[in-house]
């Protein structure tokens, strides 16, 4: 069946706005992989004294809806407070593009799970996090499904790269069946710092690399 698009998506999928990256954000995330056909990353930009969002920037890969839907959220977003972009829904930007076809409806999501978490991350850089859990192995490696393995385009978890995670008094160790030596060893250490880093209780990170 042939997949209709309502002229608004047509446009922002044509001429997206708010496209690229953001140096040195004050919030990211990155949602979705390549290899499930659709991914987007989100950057912010925050006033710390209004918690008002003064940039954000997206980058997507994957169909039409996945990039209109990139677009048309960082619209919505861009001057909200963080409160107020936290309540976006998929709806709104489903209403805001004129509708979706259904089979399309998780591009949407997408977009609206990638500004939730660029907030997210945001909020636990600056202390700002209401509800402060315990950090556990459980949500390390939750985490850790956001960290792509470059070798499959999968999460680290999902393709077992992950053998071990350690959490003990705000020390976390995360074992990589990777040598350290690898091509894509450092990226990897990278990227898991930078998702395990800013749980409100986590002093330290150690990613180890085994052969």
């Amino acid at each position: 069946m042939k997949t209709v698009y309502t002229d608004k998506v047509i446009e922002h999928f044509k001429n997206p706005r708010n496209v690229g990256r953001i140096e040195d954000p004050d919030g990211k995330s990155t949602e979705g992989s390549p290899a499930c056909g659709d991914m987007v990353s989100v950057y912010i930009k925050v006033d710390e004294e209004t918690r008002r969002i003064t940039d954000i920037k997206f980058e997507s890969y994957g169909c039409a809806s996945n990039i209109a839907t990139g677009s048309i959220i960082t619209e919505l977003a861009k001057g909200k407070t963080l409160e107020e972009a936290k309540n976006l829904s998929w709806k709104d930007a489903s209403e805001a593009l004129g509708g979706l076809p259904p089979i399309k409806a998780h591009c949407s999501v997408l977009a609206v799970e990638g500004l939730r978490a660029a907030i997210q991350d945001y909020e636990e850089k600056h202390g700002l996090v209401k509800e402060k859990v315990p950090t556990t192995e459980d949500i390390v490696r939750k985490r850790l499904r956001h960290v792509m393995n470059p070798l499959t385009g999968l999460d680290v978890v999902r393709t077992e790269l992950i053998i071990k995670v350690e959490v003990k008094e705000g020390r976390v160790t995360v074992t990589v069946d990777l040598p350290e030596n690898h091509q894509f060893a450092a990226a990897i250490k990278e990227d898991v710092k930078d998702k395990i880093e800013p749980l409100w209780d986590v002093k330290e990170v150690i990613v180890k690399f085994e052969e």
